[in-house]
């Protein structure tokens, strides 16, 4: 999943964004789903095994009705090992229409490329041409490792286009940097709510706020390491880091291999991880 980012009009036009909006499942290629950050039915955190509370046992909460209340019911030292049966972690599970997703440069990227974007096709069919590849090879370690370089090819070739296009405003004499129209407080309704997305380097970053009486009233970020290192949901799916963990062998000090833990073991659960 990706938040989009680069306008190239300011924020008002999705379509103009050098990385476009949107969400995969089940690494299916054909489609872009579109992502509404705003829509409470869609981003919802779980805190089914976090170390978190919320009032009245509800399940989920978009984050702007969202709470941090600290719950930690975990072990005490010395510890051995964590009960991921009940609560094992001080992350929250963010989720998308109730979908574990991975988020980050190969998310950006696929999202681009089944999108459209021509420029990002250019360089991922280079790649894969290179490397004698098909696109469902790009869901593994080495499409992760080659989208940030890719990443880095394409922000070579787009800060030239910035910096041409900035050379040229400056010319006509257009030296705003920013709109600031809605930059003092005291313009501000005296009840609003407030989103602010972007795609950090590590993925979909968003930050959602609640005015009250002309006060911040509650603040929520959902990171995208909260994104990718989630712990299992309420339904039992797992976040991208571990469901990556499944069937990974291990060593063992007896010299005999196994893989990871006994409860996540099964590659039903391989489902999770969706870009």
């Amino acid at each position: 999943m990706a938040y989009g980012d680069l306008p190239q009009n300011g924020i008002g036009d999705q379509n103009r964004y050098l990385f476009p909006r949107g969400a995969i499942l089940n690494k299916d290629l054909s489609q872009v789903l579109p992502v509404d950050p705003t829509d409470n039915l869609q981003v919802r955190e779980e805190v089914a095994h976090s170390w978190y509370k919320y009032p009245g046992g509800q399940k989920a909460l978009h984050p702007w009705e969202g709470v941090t209340e600290p719950d930690y019911t975990g072990p005490k030292p010395p510890y051995k090992q964590l009960d991921e049966n009940g609560a094992y972690t001080w992350l929250k599970a963010p989720r998308w229409k109730g979908n574990a997703m991975e988020v980050g440069p190969l998310a950006r990227l696929l999202v681009a490329f089944v999108s459209g974007r021509k420029d990002v096709q250019e360089v991922v069919k280079e790649a894969l041409g290179r490397l004698k590849l098909e696109p469902a090879a790009l869901f593994s370690t080495l499409g992760r490792t080659a989208a940030r370089g890719l990443e880095t090819r394409l922000a070579a070739q787009w800060l030239m286009e910035q910096y041409d296009a900035l050379i040229a405003n400056l010319k006509n004499g257009d030296s705003a940097t920013a709109d600031t129209t809605k930059w003092e407080p005291s313009t501000w309704p005296a009840e609003a709510k407030g989103l602010g997305f972007t795609e950090a380097p590590r993925g979909a970053l968003g930050h959602w706020v609640q005015i009250k009486n002309g006060k911040i009233a509650n603040y929520q970020i959902v990171v995208p390491s909260t994104w990718n290192a989630s712990p299992k949901d309420g339904q039992g799916q797992h976040g991208a880091y571990e469901a990556a963990l499944i069937g990974t062998p291990m060593a063992d000090p007896s010299g005999r291999s196994r893989s990871c833990g006994p409860s996540i073991r099964s590659t039903r659960a391989w489902r999770a991880p969706r870009t």
